[in-house]
């Protein structure tokens, strides 16, 4: 199975937390000091909020799969539509080891696909397969052209 995933950045991590579990009917699945994230099943959405950010609003966008065929899967699907890959491999990042890649759509909104190995239990950590060159990729990657161009529209209208 594949789950939709969501990550915003958020100002007032509590009052989100608040309206969030309110929004959902549910707790958060796991909360820290500048994190918390939803594994809802219906719809299955993987919804990450986090205090981490420049400012409010969307950081990224995903898909996470269940095995690691899915993402291989994925990924041999965004290749061969010929987009751009980032590809971290086995990383660190937002309370988890996982294994993933990232593409950009063409409004430049990222896109994380990745299969989760397991629970850190810090929101970044530098190993050898994840080294602190990676820490700038964790979460969205900024100021990379990571996948196909952003195309901009001549006219000021739809």
């Amino acid at each position: 199975m594949k789950r939709f995933h969501v990550h915003l950045h958020v100002d007032d991590l509590d009052r989100s937390i608040g309206f969030y579990s309110k929004l959902f009917g549910a707790s958060p699945t796991r909360v820290e000091s500048d994190y918390a994230k939803w594994m809802i099943e219906d719809p299955p959405v993987n919804f990450a909020i986090s205090t981490r950010g420049a400012q409010p609003g969307l950081d990224h966008l995903g898909i996470q799969t269940d095995d690691p065929a899915e993402l291989d899967a994925l990924k041999e699907r965004a290749a061969a539509a010929d987009l751009a890959l980032l590809d971290e491999g086995e990383t660190t990042c937002c309370y988890a080891r996982s294994d993933k890649y990232w593409i950009t759509d063409p409004q430049g909104i990222a896109w994380e696909h990745f299969h989760t190995l397991g629970s850190i239990p810090v929101f970044h950590e530098k190993t050898e397969t994840a080294p602190a060159a990676a820490a700038g990729a964790c979460c969205a990657p900024r100021g990379r052209p990571v996948g196909i161009p952003v195309k901009t529209q001549a006219s000021g209208c739809c």
